[in-house]
């Protein structure tokens, strides 16, 4: 990077999440002392498996980067599909397994693909104006593109990671300039659907939601483990019980604790304190990637960070939320603190895509 690259940099989101994935590894090392430590080591080897795709994605010029990602849809449609015919792993046909130690979720890293390919294909379709997005037949074709791996990802079904590119999906349509009379006009089939989705889903899915509606009447089967979250979050208080002595954490009771509830072992062994800075850590990280969004040179520049921003509000309202008892639970796992090698990389794949985009800008002020 040359000088003016540097300084228009917003070094901030590459800061907070190297803080938020080091406060993760504090988590981890407590909440993996059963276990030897095993997933607290494969986080670190994941964190340094990271680092280069961090550099790569930082360095390369993003528009660069875009050319190649019809080709990275197309695998990854096809890496979408095999996935489905591998043994299920918690009920769901997500991970290719990579010997005994390690699994691959093409889902996650599937997030930034379908981003990129969504960016360049709506910038190439407002190459004669910004208010060619609005013709129906094009509109009709990036939902197209944007339907099949979120199809596929909920045959799986990982209705999380589905909901995470909806979200992202979003972002970045309502950004490309879209006719209000679209967004009206989907809200009202959200309105008529949402009834006839709800009457037609599957056994285990109505159990997530009368579970997150009333988990005290499940206190053994699918409440358990929202029931022993909200107990660590609240016995957690302000300081917490101390590092290594919270007793949901330590005795067993969180399940799984290193990923889905990671941020309630945090908060029952350091307290409020603790969880209020990284909600803080993650409003900074999204309201940054809005604003370089905003501030982007160009179309697609601004595209891509809108969908990284959908991706990142979304997991830290999910995952949060559904650890307190606000959302239901979905296997949503926290940006950075969470295991998962295949969601680091992805995140740290989104970062340095930020850090790319603020660098090109022309002057790191507001553009109105």
């Amino acid at each position: 990077m040359g000088k003016k690259q540097l300084k228009n940099t917003e070094w901030i989101v590459l800061i907070v999440s190297v803080t938020l994935a080091i406060i993760g590894l504090v988590a981890l090392f407590s909440a993996t002392q059963n276990t030897e430590l095993a997933e607290f080591k494969k986080q670190i080897q994941w964190l340094l498996i990271s680092i280069p795709f961090l550099i790569l994605a930082a360095s390369i010029d993003y528009n660069v980067i875009v050319k190649f990602s019809t080709l990275a849809y197309i695998i990854l449609i096809v890496l979408l599909i095999g996935v489905l015919f591998t043994e299920p792993i918690n009920g769901a046909t997500s991970w290719f397994k990579i010997g005994e130690s390690f699994s691959f979720q093409p889902s996650e890293l599937g997030k930034v693909i379908t981003i990129l390919f969504l960016a360049f294909i709506m910038n190439k379709m407002q190459l004669r104006g910004r208010d060619e997005i609005n013709k129906i037949w094009k509109l009709i074709i990036i939902l197209i593109f944007a339907a099949i791996p979120l199809g596929l990802i909920i045959i799986e079904p990982d209705y999380g990671t589905a909901l995470a590119y909806f979200v992202a999906i979003v972002f970045m349509i309502f950004t490309s300039g879209i006719d209000k009379r679209y967004i009206l006009l989907a809200l009202i089939a959200l309105a008529i659907a949402a009834p006839i989705v709800y009457n037609n889903l599957p056994e285990h899915a109505l159990e997530r939601i009368q579970v997150f509606l009333n988990p005290e009447d499940y206190p053994r089967t699918g409440g358990y483990n929202i029931i022993q979250s909200k107990l660590a979050i609240g016995a957690g208080e302000i300081f917490g019980m101390g590092l290594l002595k919270g007793n949901q954490t330590q005795l067993g009771f969180l399940h799984p604790k290193t990923t889905d509830f990671i941020f309630s072992v945090i908060g029952e062994e350091l307290g409020f304190v603790a969880t209020g800075a990284i909600t803080i850590l993650y409003i900074v990280l999204v309201t940054k990637s809005i604003y370089i969004a905003k501030t982007a040179k160009d179309n697609i520049g601004s595209y891509i960070a809108i969908g990284i921003a959908g991706i990142f509000f979304f997991h830290m309202t999910e995952n949060i939320g559904m650890t307190i008892g606000l959302l239901p639970i979905t296997g949503v796992p926290l940006p950075f603190v969470s295991y998962g090698g295949s969601s680091l990389v992805t995140n740290f794949i989104c970062i340095g895509l930020l850090l790319n985009i603020s660098s090109r800008r022309q002057k790191a002020i507001l553009v109105e």
